[in-house]
Order: structure tokens, then C-alpha cells, then sequence
């Protein structure tokens, strides 16, 4: 479910940082982007949010490496159509083969959609701008729906940068990823998406 979300939320970080900006400025074109993140998730039978610490890279048109440092770490390489997910077991990163991957590789797929600039005509979401710093995004199709109720990008006044993504699944449970340190733009050599 989480990686759902995730892919979820790094689908509409893509298209944002490419397509939407203020209303007075041009697109800023996305060839890269890294940044750390926070996230937290929260849920009713939870007295404090569960709380996640990372770092992600992307590199048009379709390497990606999210990696969650703590408190457990994991981390997904896409590369070159090619998806590998490891997760940290008794202090090393061993393979992990769950279910979710085809899902991940179409998400990917609809990441270059978003760089090639069509943010609002995107068959997954309905796309609102709230104000001059705020999009939602809900779901067309009832499945997804059933997963989650909305997406609210939070964007800096700087253009193409995001601040916050929320991905609300309903009234209760919520995951908030809040942005820091980005850097766009930069060269990222391939091992970045094939080394753990």
C-alpha cells in the first residue's frame, strides 16, 4: 500500500516540478531532481504519527532511486526499465520481490508524460489549482479512489520547486512528505540508480 502512495506522490512530484509553476512564469524543464524528505503517516489507531526519514534522485527520463535511511532503510533503483527493491534484513539490504511492481514500472511510464509538460491532461488524476501555491489532485477512477481520496502539492514560491506533498486516503489517515535541501538539475551519474 505504502509504495502505492509513494509512486503516487513521485508521479506528481515529477509533473509539478516540470509543468506548474506561478501563473506568470514559464515551465521549468526537469532533467534531474534530489532532494531529502520527511514522512510522515498518520492513522487513528496511532497515538504519534510514524515518522520516516530519505532521500530520493531523479533523472529524466526515467531513473529513480527513493531510498528511506530511517528507521528502517530500504531502497527502490528504476533504471533503464529494469525496478529492484531492497530492504535492510539483520543489517544488510537483501532483494525484496512483494507484490506492487508492475504498478511501479506504469507509474514510471506516466512520470514521462509529466516531463514532456501534459500535467493536466492526465488520465489519473483531475487536476485543481487550489491558489497561486497549491494543486490537488483527485482521482478519476474509482479504484484508485478506493486507495485514496486526494493529493494536495504544496509548492515553494520559488518556481518548480516543491515544499510538500499530503496524500490524503481519507478523513483519518493522511501521509505527509515535506522536502528539503533540493537540488535540480545537477548530473547524477548512473550508478546512483544501480548501487544500493
Amino acid at each position: 500500500m505504502m509504495h502505492r502512495l509513494l509512486f503516487c506522490c513521485l508521479f506528481c512530484l515529477a509533473g509539478v516540478v516540470s509543468a506548474w509553476g506561478a501563473p506568470s512564469e514559464q515551465p521549468v524543464r526537469l532533467d534531474s531532481v534530489q532532494a531529502d524528505f520527511t514522512q510522515e503517516k498518520h492513522l487513528p489507531i496511532l497515538a504519534r504519527p510514524l515518522i520516516s526519514h530519505g532521500r530520493f534522485v531523479f533523472q529524466a527520463p526515467g531513473s529513480l532511486r527513493w531510498e528511506y535511511l530511517d528507521p528502517v532503510r530500504s531502497v527502490l533503483l528504476m533504471h533503464k526499465g529494469a525496478i529492484t527493491k531492497l530492504v535492510d534484513r539483520d543489517g544488510q539490504l537483501q532483494r525484496d520481490h512483494g507484490t506492487g511492481i508492475d504498478a511501479m514500472r506504469v507509474i514510471l511510464e506516466e512520470i514521462g508524460s509529466w516531463l514532456d509538460g501534459r500535467f493536466t491532461d492526465n488520465p489519473l488524476f483531475k487536476v485543481t489549482q487550489v491558489d497561486a501555491h497549491t494543486v490537488q489532485l483527485t482521482p478519476r477512477e474509482a479504484g484508485l479512489r478506493g486507495i485514496i481520496n486526494h493529493i494536495e502539492l504544496h509548492l515553494e514560491q520559488e518556481v518548480g520547486m516543491l515544499k510538500r506533498v499530503i496524500i490524503v486516503e481519507d478523513v483519518d489517515s493522511y501521509t505527509r512528505l515535506t522536502f528539503s535541501n533540493e537540488i535540480l538539475n545537477a548530473s547524477i551519474p548512473d550508478q546512483t540508480f544501480t548501487i544500493p
